[in-house]
C-alpha cells in the first residue's frame, strides 16, 4: 500500500507542533468526548498528523475525526472548513444508501435481498429483456455482480456513469443495460470468488436509491431523514437527484463531518446510535459481511469496501464507505474505531491510497 513520503513523515514528526492533541470540544450534538492522552493514545503521532495535511500531504483534506470506543478522539478542519461545512461525499453515499435499503428491508417494505430488481419497475419495458435481467437481485446490486454491461473502471463499457450521466432517464438508462460478456481472460462469476464477478457501476447504487424510493413511496431525501438521518441527529443532509427527479442513491449526499462519523459509529454498535435501535443487527451483519473480491486488493461486502491494514505486525481490516476526491469513512470493528477524512480533491488518481495512508501511517500507529 503507498504511504505518505517518508521524509515528510519525519519532519512532522520533529516539528514543533507534533507535541499532543487537544481533544475535541464537548458540544450539544449527542457526541461524547474523551482526551486521547487519557485512553493511551499517542498524541504526538494524532498532532504529527495535523502537521502533515496542513504541510500538503495529503492536498485539499478538510477534516479528520477520529471515534474510539464511541467518544469523539480527535477532530480537525482544513482549508477553511469547519464543524458547520456540509461535503460533498460523492460515491461515498453508496454505502449510505445500502444503509437505506437496510431500513426499507427492515420494514418490511422491501422482501429481502433475494428479490428481483425487476419487480420493482413493472411500468417499465427494459430493452434487451432476457433471463439475465429477470434474475438480476437487490443483492446483485448491493454487490456490484449484476450480470448486465457497466464498469466504471472501463471507459468503453455501455454503463459507463459518465453515460448515464448524459442521459434523460437515468434510471431507463440502467434498466436497459445489455447483458454482460466476458473476454477469454476474464473470469466469470462462477470461476470468482464468493461467485460473484465484481464491476463497480454507479448505475446499480441509482437504481438501490429508486427501489427505496418505490418501495417506500417517499422520496429518497425524505425516507433517508425518516429512517436512519434524524433518528442519528443528522439535519440538512443534501441529497441530489438524477435528471427524470429519482433520488440519487450513487452519489453526491452532501454531510457534515461528525454525521459522518455517526453513520460509521452505527456499524461499529450493530444498528444502534448511542442505545436506540435505528437498523437491525442482522442488516449490519449482512453489510459487512465478504461477498465479492475487488481488482483494487479490497473485499466488497454491501456497498462497502474492506481493505487490509499491517499494524506492529497486527492485521485489521477497515470497512470502508469511499468516494472521490479521497473522502472516506473507515470503520475498523476489532478496534471499535471510526475514521473519517474529508477531501475535495476530485478526479486525481492516487487519492484513495493517499487517504488511507493517513490511516495507516499515523492513526492506526497512534493506538493505544
Amino acid at each position: 500500500m503507498p504511504a505518505l513520503p517518508r521524509l515528510a513523515l519525519l519532519a512532522v514528526l520533529l516539528c514543533p507542533l507534533a507535541t499532543g492533541a487537544t481533544p475535541p470540544p464537548a458540544l450539544d450534538d449527542g457526541w461524547p468526548v474523551a482526551d486521547p492522552a487519557r485512553l493511551g493514545w499517542d498524541t504526538a503521532r494524532l498532532a504529527a498528523l495535523d502537521a502533515a495535511i496542513a504541510d500538503g500531504a495529503a492536498p485539499d483534506t478538510t477534516s479528520v475525526l477520529v471515534v474510539h470506543h464511541g467518544a469523539l478522539v480527535h477532530e480537525a478542519y482544513f482549508g477553511g472548513a469547519d464543524r458547520a461545512t456540509r461535503h460533498d461525499t460523492r460515491s461515498l453515499t453508496k454505502s449510505v444508501t445500502a444503509l437505506l435499503v437496510g431500513a426499507a428491508v427492515d420494514r418490511g417494505l422491501v422482501a429481502g435481498v433475494d428479490a428481483p430488481v425487476l419487480g420493482f419497475f413493472r411500468d417499465r419495458r427494459p430493452a434487451h429483456p432476457g433471463a439475465f435481467k429477470d434474475a438480476i437481485t437487490v443483492e446483485d446490486l448491493l454487490t456490484m455482480s449484476a450480470a448486465w454491461e457497466c464498469d466504471d473502471n472501463n471507459a468503453f463499457s455501455a454503463g459507463h456513469e459518465e453515460r448515464m450521466y448524459l442521459s434523460a432517464d437515468w434510471t431507463g438508462f440502467a434498466l436497459d443495460l445489455p447483458e454482460r460478456g466476458y473476454a477469454p481472460w476474464q473470469a466469470r462469476p462462477a470461476d470468482s470468488p464468493h461467485g460473484r464477478a465484481f464491476a463497480y457501476c454507479t448505475a446499480n447504487s441509482l437504481l438501490l436509491g429508486a427501489i427505496v424510493e418505490r418501495a417506500s413511496g417517499m422520496p429518497l431525501a425524505d425516507f433517508a431523514g425518516e429512517a436512519l438521518e434524524r433518528p442519528l441527529g443528522i439535519v440538512d443532509a443534501v441529497w441530489k437527484r438524477a435528471s427524470e427527479g429519482t433520488g440519487m442513491g450513487g452519489g453526491g449526499t452532501e454531510y457534515r463531518s461528525r454525521d459522518l462519523a455517526r453513520l460509521g459509529q452505527l456499524l461499529v454498535d450493530g444498528g444502534r446510535w448511542q442505545g436506540r435501535r435505528v437498523l437491525s443487527a442482522r442488516w449490519i451483519d449482512a453489510m459487512t459481511q465478504v461477498r465479492a473480491r475487488t481488482p483494487f486488493e479490497a473485499d466488497y461486502g454491501y456497498q462497502l469496501w474492506r481493505f487490509p491494514f499491517a499494524v506492529d505486525g497486527r492485521r485489521l481490516h477497515a470497512w470502508t464507505m469511499s468516494g472521490n476526491g479521497g473522502n472516506a469513512v473507515f470503520v475498523v470493528p476489532e478496534e471499535r474505531l471510526v475514521v473519517v477524512v474529508t477531501r475535495t480533491r476530485y478526479n486525481r488518481p492516487g487519492m484513495h491510497e493517499q487517504t488511507r495512508a493517513l490511516l495507516s501511517d499515523y492513526i492506526l500507529s497512534a493506538l493505544p
